[in-house]
């Protein structure tokens, strides 16, 4: 799942259940099929605390798709379209993105959609502390040229901007709008749908109907329903029952369910890697972890294919690299860079001065850490001398403990593997959310700058050696890239997103 996914969980921990057993979901009643012909029922994980586009990040973004159009379209193959820009060009330098604008395109409250508009959401997003809000850290400005025509002048080179422009940076709301608290439970947008606030439970289940006057093409459904959940066995029920028509499935136990259930079709695909992020490379909490010897010595410590078989029966694929396989830098061989081997992972503690070993201490939080991979990473580790001890934290403090008060030298986390090298950089690798400390080195710097205004060709050649480094510098130690499973009912046809771990809403038709 995507990182800011996690983020949002986190904050919402200890929020109830938003449809108890299902019911309502999709719009019919326990033990009664919605009728899908015109509805499209959609159960997930994830909850969307607010519907103003500032605070749009990561798998929640349907929620957001359905009221609100982005300025670029990210197709399912990860690909580039017009939608609400019909054509973008960069200066010689790439710090100036020239926009050109629909026209003829207005805000469900009649407020027509330009330049002036466009220039008011990216600047309240830049602003607007979302998630996701790192996607425009390189603004410096907006300039409107004329009503149709738009100029968005960077600090430096950035690379990920047309993606964050298909993405949370990307959606555009009214502009007499932006600013007012109401955004966050009466979203207004150019989108295909309008939210249906009468039968909205707002937390929880989010009814949009299909927009009569849409300037694009007209929308599959009638009707789309996003409704959260706080456990995957609830959203199988939905799928067997017929009250949710699609949902993606992360839990081994409940994939295995929905696969019993012959009607519904299952596409396996792979997004995020789980794995312990050692944000302490500077020793501020923990002194070892300062030695690259101590952090490789976790690495080789790990038994990857153990851990993939107990935890998840093999779903998934081991890994020691954070790069995902459509993250230009990919590198197939890092998968087993760290192949299981505690006599070097003792022999390296001991040439970095920890031959009796150390403590090392990291959070525990429902619904990233289990007792099974707890149980399972401290068995491991201790054969070659580190202890590790778990603080088990609630979501009420654990966002201030990790990643403000930087009490912990790491976490075990799973974040999403960006199909954008820059987006992934960004997130993991600079000084940010998740790299606290602020760490980096002449090489994290050389290949970094190199990545901003590098092409096609040597973006995947650079990304690929600072993929390298990191690897063999040990700043992480994944275990492995997990197997979702995107799953339909007979009457639904889907694609799974390219840099998403979800579907878009624009992913989905009816089956014919």
């Amino acid at each position: 799942m995507k990182t800011t996914r996690i983020l949002a969980a986190l904050a919402a921990a200890g929020v109830a259940a938003s449809l108890a057993a299902c019911s309502g979901a999709g719009g019919g009643t326990a033990g009664q099929a919605a009728q899908h012909s015109d509805t499209l029922a959609v159960g997930t994980m994830t909850v969307a605390q607010s519907l103003d586009p500032t605070q749009a990040s990561g798998s929640a973004l349907p929620y957001y798709q359905a009221v609100y159009d982005t300025l670029i379209l990210r197709k399912a193959d990860g690909t580039f379209a017009p939608m609400l820009a019909t054509a973008w060009t960069y200066d010689a330098t790439s710090t100036k993105l020239s926009l050109t604008l629909r026209s003829g395109v207005t805000f469900s409250d009649g407020t027509a959609f330009d330049a002036t508009a466009v220039k008011k959401n990216l600047e309240a997003f830049a602003k607007g502390g979302g998630g996701s809000a790192t996607q425009l850290a390189s603004l410096k400005t907006v300039k409107v040229t004329d009503p149709t025509h738009v100029v968005v002048e960077l600090k430096q080179p950035d690379p990920a901007l047309l993606f964050s422009l298909s993405d949370a940076a990307g959606l555009m709301a009214s502009p007499a709008k932006i600013g007012s608290k109401d955004l966050a439970t009466n979203p207004d947008g150019t989108g295909p749908y309008t939210l249906d606030t009468g039968k909205t439970a707002i937390g929880s289940k989010y009814v949009y109907a299909r927009k009569a006057d849409y300037w694009g093409d007209k929308a599959p459904y009638t009707t789309l329903s996003i409704s959260s959940f706080d456990n995957e066995n609830a959203i199988v029920n939905g799928l067997k029952t017929g009250q949710l028509n699609t949902a993606v499935l992360q839990t081994v136990d409940q994939q295995i369910a929905a696969e019993a259930d012959t009607k519904l079709t299952q596409q396996k695909f792979e997004f995020d890697f789980q794995g312990i992020l050692l944000f302490d490379r500077v020793g501020a909490v923990n002194k070892a972890l300062a030695d690259p010897r101590v952090r490789q010595a976790i690495n080789d410590g790990i038994d990857r294919d153990a851990l993939l078989q107990g935890l998840r029966q093999g779903r998934g694929t081991a890994t020691s690299q954070i790069w995902g396989t459509d993250t230009p830098g990919y590198d197939k061989a890092l998968d087993d860079a760290y192949p299981y081997d505690p006599d070097k992972a003792k022999q390296l503690l001991a040439d970095a001065g920890y031959a009796d070993g150390f403590t090392l201490t990291l959070p525990a939080m429902a619904g990233i850490t289990t007792d099974a991979m707890t149980s399972a990473l401290t068995t491991q580790l201790a054969k070659v001398g580190i202890t590790l001890k778990w603080d088990q934290l609630d979501g009420a403090t654990a966002l201030q403990k990790i990643f403000r008060d930087r009490a912990y030298a790491g976490m075990v986390m799973n974040l999403g593997q960006s199909s954008n090298a820059w987006n992934l950089v960004q997130t993991a690798i600079l000084p940010g959310t998740f790299n606290p400390f602020g760490y980096t080195d002449d090489t994290v710097k050389s290949l970094s700058a190199k990545l901003l205004t590098d092409d096609e060709s040597a973006t995947a050649t650079d990304a690929g050696a600072l993929n390298k480094h990191v690897v063999e510098d040990a700043w992480f130690a994944p275990f492995y890239r997990m197997t979702y499973t995107l799953v339909t009912d007979p009457t639904v046809t889907a694609t799974t997103q390219s840099g998403m771990a979800v579907p878009s809403i624009y992913d989905y038709q009816p089956a014919s």
